[in-house]
């Protein structure tokens, strides 16, 4: 979600492709060690594979050019990544949107452009109320924010991304160099 409110879908290309994955993956698994029809059973699952990684990483290359083309400063959440790939429930969908390539990606291209990518705490973000700063605790269920203070009603992650951009002015108005991409 970007500051704006213009959300980005990804297409989730792994998900989609998951049954021609297991499916070549099985065909490999029936043939025998070290027969000839194993090795190209081999390349038909490494094919898919690399297909899978082509079209993320170029999908990832589009976003990245879009987000340097229309903004100065671009400010990431610095999230835990390898930690949130513990969650069992989450981390094929994780692995599936590369945060981490986007956020590489989008430095590179910002570094060649003259223009600022950096990353800031992603602590309490979705948390804090955009509008007036108080914390509305919420689960992951939660998908909107309403803030009983203020009465501010908008998308969980619309909020989160305001707070972010916030985060990301404030250390540049301080002087903060924070934490540069990768």
């Amino acid at each position: 979600m970007l500051s704006t409110g213009e959300s980005i879908q990804y297409p989730k290309y792994y998900i989609e492709t998951e049954k021609k994955l297991a499916a070549v993956q099985r065909d490999l698994s029936r043939k025998k060690k070290g027969s000839k029809n194993r090795q190209k059973a081999r390349l038909k699952v490494a094919k898919v594979h690399q297909r899978i990684t082509n079209l993320r990483a170029e999908f990832l290359h589009k976003v990245s050019r879009k987000l340097v083309d229309s903004a100065d400063l671009i400010v990431f959440e610095n999230l835990n990544i390898s930690g949130m790939l513990q969650n069992r429930h989450l981390s094929k969908h994780i692995q599936d949107h590369a945060w981490g390539k986007l956020i590489q990606f989008t430095g590179g291209k910002a570094a060649k452009a003259g223009k600022l990518a950096e990353l800031v705490e992603a602590r309490y973000t979705s948390q804090q109320c955009s509008q007036c700063g108080i914390m509305v605790p919420k689960t992951l269920a939660d998908r909107v924010h309403l803030c009983p203070n203020c009465g501010l009603e908008m998308d969980r992650d619309l909020n989160a991304s305001l707070n972010i951009v916030t985060l990301g002015l404030r250390g540049r108005a301080c002087g903060e160099i924070g934490v540069p991409t990768r």
